[in-house]
C-alpha cells in the first residue's frame, strides 16, 4: 500500500523553488464524466504538490451553455464540486494545490461554491479563479470563449491560492501555470514553458497516458489495465519532466503510452498555445525506469499573436433509427426498407429532411450460432432545421413499416421525436482583445497582459527521412501488426498519429505511409485535404484530415463523431509489409 502523501511546498513559498526537487503535478480528470473517485485516489495514493483536472471539451461547452440557459447560476462542472466534498479536506491536510478548468462558463460561480463548501467543512482554504475567456456571443450562438494560457493560474498561485478554478484555458495551461509559479518562469523562458506544455498535453487526458485506449494493450497483463492509475509528472526547473503514476496503481507508463498521448489531437510540428509554441519535432522520450518516461529536449518559440476561440451554437435537429436485418438477403432487405421509408414520407405529405444518411453495417456472420451474430444494422440518420421534419414525420414513417416490410423487421429502439444537435466553430482573435484576468484570493483583480513577443505560425519544412528499408519480400498484413495509432478530433478535423517502435520499422513506415497510401487505406478521406507531419524523434507520422467530422462532435455527423477509432480502422487495413518486420509478430485472429 502507498504511504501517506507528504506535505509539499507551502503556498507562501510557491515561486521560490530551491534545489533540484521537481514539482509533482497529477491529473484526476480527462473529461467531464471521468472516474469520480480519481481525485480522492490521487490525493491518497502518494506525494503530490498540485492536482489538476480537465473537465472541458468542445462538446462540454455546448452542454454547459444549455445548462446555463436553464439556470444562470450554473454553467460549471458540478461533478468537480461533489468530488471536493471529500477531496478538499484531503488536499488541505496534505498541502496539495488544486487547479481545474471546471469553472466552464461561470468560474466565479464555482469559486464561490468552493468557498461555501470550505466554510461548511471548517477549512481555511484560499480560493481564486481565472476569467476573461468569455467573449461577446454573436447572434445565433450559445457560447464564445477564448483559450487562455497558464499565466492567470500562475498569478493566483503566487498570491497564495490553494484552489484555482478557471474557465476555458488550454488543457496544458493547467500544468504550465503551476510550473511557472513554482519555478519563477517568465514569458521569455520559452523552452521551459514548451517542456511544461508537452508534459501537460500528456497528462490532460488522464489514463490515456497510463495504458488506456492503447493500441498495443494486448502485450500487457490484462489485470494491470483493468483500472489504470491516473498520471502525474515530475517537472524540473528547465522544463524537462518525467511522466509516471503513483506506486501500486494499475496501468503502464512506457515510451509507447506516452508517444500515443503526445500524438493525440495534435496537428503539425509547431504546437501553438497562448504561452508558447512547442516544437513537437524536438521532443525526446527515454525510459527512466519502471513506469517512468523522461521528456526532454523540447524547444519553444514565441506564441502566435492570436488566441484560438471556440463558438458553439445549436445547429438544428436530428433523429436516428437503427433497423436490424437478420439472416439472408441483407442487401435486398436494406434496399426494400429504404424505398419504403422514402415512399412513406412522401405519402404522409412531409418534405424529406435536409440531410438523410443511410449506412449498412455488415455485422452479420454466415451460419451464425446466435441471432445477434446473424444480424446486420442499417442506420438511418436525418438532420434538419425544423424539429417536426425529423420528429414525428420520421418516427411515424419508420413505425408504420413494422408489419409490411422485410421479414424479421425490428429496430434497436423505438423511434423518438428527435433531439437538437450542436455545432462547434473555431476562430482566432488578437490576444490583446481578450481581457485575461486573475481574481486573487483576496478579491484583487489582476489583468494578465499578453506576451510581448509573438511569432506568426508557419509550417516547418519536412525533415530528412531515414534511408528506405531494403527491398525484400513482402506479405499482406494489417498495419497494426507493426504500428500503433491514436486518433481524435479538433472541431471538424480529425487527426491520426501513427508510430513504430524500432528504427527498421521507421525506415519502412516513413516511406510507405504517404498521404496517397493513407487515403487509399481510408477511402472516406480520399476527397479531403490530408496533411502529413513527420516526427523522427518519435518515429511517428501525424495525419490531419480536414473536414472529416463535418461541424464537429456535437453535430454527430459520423458513426464515430470524435474519430476515436479512426486510427484503429487504419491499423486494421492490410498493405504489403516486409517479411523481416513480421518475423516476431503474431498474426491477428481472423473473424469470418
Amino acid at each position: 500500500m502507498p504511504g501517506p502523501a507528504r506535505r509539499p511546498t507551502p503556498a507562501s513559498d510557491l515561486g521560490r523553488a530551491s534545489g533540484s526537487a521537481p514539482l509533482r503535478i497529477g491529473n484526476a480528470s480527462g473529461f467531464y464524466g471521468d472516474r469520480f473517485d480519481a481525485l480522492r485516489e490521487m490525493l491518497t495514493g502518494g506525494p503530490l504538490d498540485v492536482l489538476t483536472g480537465d473537465y472541458l471539451a468542445e462538446l462540454t461547452m455546448l452542454i454547459l451553455g444549455r445548462s446555463r440557459l436553464k439556470d444562470p447560476r450554473k454553467g460549471y462542472a458540478t461533478t468537480f464540486l461533489r468530488q471536493l466534498e471529500e477531496g478538499l479536506g484531503l488536499a488541505h491536510e496534505n498541502g496539495v494545490k488544486i487547479v481545474a478548468n471546471a469553472g466552464g462558463l461561470n468560474p466565479a460561480g464555482l469559486a464561490d461554491a468552493v468557498r461555501t463548501l470550505a466554510e461548511k467543512a471548517g477549512l481555511l482554504v484560499r480560493v481564486a479563479h481565472v476569467e476573461g475567456d468569455s467573449m461577446p456571443v454573436p447572434d445565433g450562438f450559445l457560447t464564445a470563449n477564448a483559450y487562455l494560457g497558464g499565466s492567470g493560474i500562475a498569478a493566483c498561485l503566487r498570491a497564495g491560492a490553494d484552489v484555482v478554478v478557471t474557465g476555458r484555458v488550454t488543457d496544458a495551461a493547467l500544468v504550465t501555470g503551476p510550473a511557472a509559479a513554482h519555478f519563477g518562469w517568465g514569458p521569455d523562458d520559452l523552452d521551459a514553458l514548451a517542456g511544461a506544455v508537452v508534459a501537460g498535453h500528456v497528462l490532460e487526458c488522464g489514463t490515456q497516458a497510463t495504458g488506456g485506449n492503447y493500441a498495443f494493450f494486448g502485450e500487457h497483463d490484462p489485470a494491470r489495465l483493468r483500472r489504470p492509475g491516473f498520471p502525474l509528472t515530475e517537472i524540473h526547473a528547465d522544463g524537462s519532466s518525467v511522466i509516471t503514476k503513483h506506486d501500486g496503481t494499475g496501468g503502464i507508463v512506457d515510451i509507447g503510452t506516452v508517444t500515443a498521448q503526445l500524438l493525440y489531437e495534435t496537428g503539425e510540428a509547431r504546437y501553438a498555445g497562448p504561452d508558447v509554441t512547442a516544437r513537437l519535432d524536438t521532443v525526446r522520450l527515454t525510459q527512466d525506469g519502471p513506469d517512468r518516461v523522461r521528456i526532454d529536449g523540447v524547444r519553444g518559440e514565441a506564441p502566435p499573436p492570436t488566441l484560438k476561440a471556440g463558438l458553439t451554437r445549436l445547429g438544428g435537429w436530428r433523429n436516428e433509427v437503427v433497423f436490424v436485418l437478420t439472416g439472408l438477403d441483407i442487401d435486398a432487405k436494406a434496399q426494400l426498407v429504404q424505398d419504403q421509408f422514402t415512399d412513406a414520407l412522401a405519402r404522409g405529405g412531409a418534405r424529406p429532411p435536409a440531410e438523410v444518411r443511410w449506412e449498412l453495417a455488415r455485422t452479420d456472420h454466415p451460419d451464425a450460432d446466435t441471432e445477434e451474430r446473424a444480424s446486420a444494422l442499417l442506420r438511418l440518420v436525418v438532420r434538419d432545421q425544423d424539429a417536426e421534419t425529423v420528429g414525428r414525420a420520421v418516427s411515424g414513417a419508420a413505425v408504420e413499416l413494422a408489419l409490411g416490410s422485410y421479414p424479421g423487421f425490428h429496430v434497436t429502439a423505438p423511434p423518438g421525436k428527435g433531439a437538437p444537435y450542436g455545432v462547434f466553430e473555431a476562430v482566432h482573435v488578437p490576444a490583446g482583445e481578450v481581457r485575461h484576468t486573475a481574481v486573487l484570493p483576496d478579491g484583487t483583480r489582476t489583468v494578465i497582459e499578453p506576451p510581448s513577443r509573438t511569432r506568426e505560425l508557419a509550417p516547418l519544412d519536412e525533415p530528412p527521412l531515414p534511408e528506405p528499408y531494403p527491398a525484400t519480400a513482402t506479405g499482406s498484413a494489417p498495419l497494426g501488426l507493426i504500428a500503433g495509432a491514436r486518433s481524435g478530433d479538433k472541431g471538424g478535423d480529425a487527426n491520426v498519429g501513427v508510430w513504430v517502435r524500432d528504427d527498421d520499422a521507421w525506415r519502412w513506415l516513413a516511406h510507405e505511409l504517404t498521404v496517397d497510401r493513407f487515403k487509399e487505406l481510408l477511402p472516406e478521406t480520399a476527397d479531403l485535404a490530408v496533411i502529413r507531419t513527420v516526427l523522427p524523434n518519435l518515429r511517428a507520422l501525424n495525419f490531419t484530415v480536414r473536414g472529416l467530422l463535418g461541424e464537429g462532435v456535437a453535430a454527430q455527423a459520423r458513426f464515430d463523431p470524435q474519430a476515436k477509432a479512426l486510427g484503429e480502422w487504419l491499423r486494421s487495413r492490410r498493405l504489403p509489409v516486409p517479411v523481416p518486420l513480421l518475423a516476431d509478430v503474431s498474426l491477428p485472429e481472423v473473424t469470418a
